[in-house]
């Protein structure tokens, strides 16, 4: 049986590496003589034991993950940190949120909830389309943590260089480029991410915690499941964890590796990048929404400016094998993200394809 590959630039769930799906399903049916699959199986098993275990120390190995820094695998999404952070950390109740999009828009908008919430600096101005200043931002001295979200998603920007937080703990959303280039891990108190762009299915978001952070003193009221300090203590096993999905990120973080790891991942993404924004700079047809220097590797948005020409370059890229370009309503247009597992080939389809539309549609 033929199988029909599509290039899918989907925001996420996203695009994995052919080889990791191939893997996976191999051992659908039976997971390395167990005789059942790794979808069945008992999270306290000792086959399971060693795959959250293995996933584990190859994340540490892929980020360099220093060893006062805890890695829970939890579920809710990147969204549940929104109100987990201030939970755990908000102990002066004041905390300072940088938005330069949606989701971190909806971190502050949630804090909120739990204490004060204080805006440090935002790119509402200019819709999102470029990342403040943030080198000497106005920093209360009692404040518990700064907030970012380091690329975003839906308006293709990402901090080039973190924030001064001027002493101040940070903690930064990565859902969207996780795993996409090297990272200094000492210079987050959390670092966190949802995996389902860059790494794996949907239903898993991994936190990177700082251990001098997780403690018993969290806000009156948080539930039990969303205390750091119970998942740390069992080993993210405190419940069933979203076993299969952890099962392939461990696939994922193999995969990595044996590429190369993260300056190789940076260097292939920051080549289909260029291939992709240099045809958007010299296009007369499409143009890119983001400053040049705040671009994201991983999602790259661009419009023709029209919203009916628009229309048709998505039903038509569809239709030529190339899928979810439709941008986020917020922006219009279209977007591409190219994560990780996106051939540099996907990339070089998509702009032949742009190409070909320009000159059929000016």
């Amino acid at each position: 049986m033929k199988v029909s590959r599509v290039y899918n630039f989907s925001a996420g769930p996203a695009v994995l590496p052919e080889e990791v799906l191939k893997e996976a399903a191999d051992e659908m049916l039976d997971y390395r003589g167990t005789g059942m699959s790794v979808m069945e199986m008992s999270h306290r098993s000792k086959a399971y034991d060693t795959i959250i275990k293995e996933a584990e120390a190859d994340l540490r190995e892929i980020m360099k993950i220093p060893d006062n820094y805890k890695v829970l695998f939890l579920q809710g999404g990147a969204s549940q940190q929104f109100a987990m952070i201030p939970m755990n950390l908000m102990k002066n109740k004041k905390a300072g949120y940088i938005v330069t999009g949606q989701w971190a828009k909806k971190a502050y908008q949630e804090a909120k909830i739990y204490g004060e919430a204080i805006e440090l600096a935002s790119s509402a101005d200019k819709t999102f389309s470029y990342i403040p200043d943030c080198s000497d931002l106005d920093i209360p001295e009692d404040l518990d943590y700064v907030y970012i979200c380091e690329n975003n998603t839906i308006y293709g920007t990402k901090y080039k260089t973190l924030p001064n937080t001027k002493g101040h703990i940070l903690v930064s959303d990565v859902s969207s480029c996780f795993l996409s280039e090297p990272v200094d891990v000492s210079k987050y108190g959390i670092i966190y991410g949802g995996v389902q762009k860059n790494i794996g299915p949907a239903g898993v978001v991994i936190v990177i915690i700082r251990e001098d952070l997780i403690s018993e003193d969290v806000l009156p009221g948080t539930p039990t499941m969303l205390k750091y300090k119970i998942h740390a203590d069992n080993d993210s096993l405190y419940n069933t964890p979203p076993a299969y999905g952890i099962y392939i990120c461990g696939k994922v973080f193999k995969w990595i590796k044996k590429m190369g790891g993260l300056s190789v991942m940076k260097e292939r993404n920051e080549k289909k990048a260029k291939l992709l924004y240099d045809f958007l700079d010299n296009s007369k047809m499409f143009k890119g929404t983001v400053v040049k220097e705040d671009r994201s590797l991983m999602n790259v948005p661009f419009v023709t400016g029209d919203a009916d020409l628009d229309a048709k370059f998505v039903k038509e890229a569809k239709e030529a094998g190339l899928e979810n370009l439709k941008g986020h309503r917020t922006v219009g247009g279209m977007r591409a993200s190219i994560y990780n597992a996106m051939p540099y080939e996907g990339v070089e389809a998509l702009v032949a394809f742009m190409k070909k539309f320009e000159e059929e549609n000016q």
